[in-house]
């Protein structure tokens, strides 16, 4: 016969069991939710979806995708031309934009904003009709522009004259110049009231006060050179810099620290951030490829693949929700020879052979 102590006991086993079994499931799931983040994924499994051709001559810079309207925003020398990715057409044009560099959006204002390097001007269109309406004037070569959702603010990064010009997004009011310490080059900003900039002669980052105006740190990037594009993984505060010298810099915008140099290729020109996957990107014009990097913890990054592209694709856009990313390039040719060209050929676009390029998961 059971004693009351066994008879409890007896009694209690079973809630004993479900309890210890709840425990260990949830220590499974939260172990397997951490080894989902920490450890890298197979193959990224990005290839070539489809091409549009789109032909023209020139050359061709920064490109910018707005989501909403699944249009492709394209640098073209004098003007930006629009393409409706899904249909593969010319969506429309903006004209007048001499030595365009870049192009932002300000979707809550509907308007969108064009760097107009020989120009000296920024160009403020629609967002939704393409029509110009308004500009301003910045300082010497704007390159990079970025948008501010914090302030309001538009800033070109104007790589002659080593400043920066503020605009107010919705009146097109130019509020003031900003120095910074060299040759701005691609900027992105945090949402939260700070762009960061990269120097690319003195291999530096900068952080700009967008209320304010002005620039409250400096941090070196070394061992990077020449850093040229830049994205940022805003919930993690960290920085990607893609280096001439084939690397990204990852970098901790609370400490200013190079806390990863995951590899890629030659030519980058472009980075991108996907908070959806975890994927960094770096568009490689010289070696032809797009270096997938996933990150496995904020300061852990492995190089998944460097999935091969086409000459001359350095510049790139992501769509954060197809996750799909966009490139640009066209064939190339050696240059005709002249009297005051480097013994060394020089390659150069052929006309009628400007395409885009769509890789997908």
């Amino acid at each position: 016969m059971l004693t009351k102590k066994v008879v409890l006991s007896a009694i209690a086993l079973p809630a004993l069991i479900l309890a210890t079994l709840a425990a260990t499931t949830a220590t499974k799931s939260a172990t397997r939710n951490a080894s989902a983040y920490m450890s890298a994924p197979g193959p990224s499994g990005y290839h070539l979806l489809k091409k549009i051709p789109l032909g023209g001559e020139g050359g061709w810079d920064y490109v910018a995708f707005d989501s909403p309207t699944r249009r492709l925003f394209i640098s073209r020398g004098t003007k930006v031309v629009v393409v409706n990715v899904d249909t593969g057409t010319v969506a429309g044009e903006i004209a007048n934009t001499d030595g365009v560099h870049g192009i932002a959006f300000a979707p809550e204002l509907d308007r969108g904003f064009t760097s107009n390097g020989r120009a000296g001007t920024v160009t403020i269109f629609d967002l939704q009709t393409l029509q110009v309406i308004g500009s301003a004037k910045t300082g010497m070569n704007p390159d990079a522009i970025v948008y501010d959702p914090a302030s309001k603010r538009v800033f070109a990064m104007n790589g002659h004259s080593n400043d920066a010009t503020a605009i107010d997004a919705a009146t097109g009011n130019v509020l003031g110049t900003i120095p910074v310490t060299g040759k701005p080059e691609f900027a992105v900003a945090d949402g939260g009231g700070h762009v960061y900039v990269n120097i690319e002669d003195k291999n530096e980052e900068l952080q700009i006060d967008t209320q304010n105006l002005k620039v409250t740190a400096q941090w070196p990037l070394a061992p990077c050179q020449e850093p040229s594009g830049l994205a940022m993984d805003v919930a993690h505060r960290r920085l990607f810099a893609g280096c001439h010298n084939e690397m990204i810099a990852v970098v901790d915008v609370d400490s200013g620290k190079v806390v990863a140099t995951p590899a890629i290729g030659d030519g980058v020109d472009a980075n991108a951030f996907d908070p959806g996957t975890g994927f960094a990107f770096a568009s490689n014009g010289m070696s032809a490829t797009l270096t997938v990097v996933h990150e496995d913890a904020p300061d852990k990054f492995s190089v998944l693949e460097n999935v091969a592209t086409q000459r001359g694709a350095r510049t790139m856009a992501l769509d954060p929700k197809s996750h799909e990313v966009y490139l640009v390039t066209a064939d190339f040719a050696p240059a005709p020879p002249s009297a005051n060209e480097n013994p060394k050929p020089r390659m150069m676009a052929v006309p009628g052979t400007f395409v885009v390029l769509i890789y997908a998961k």
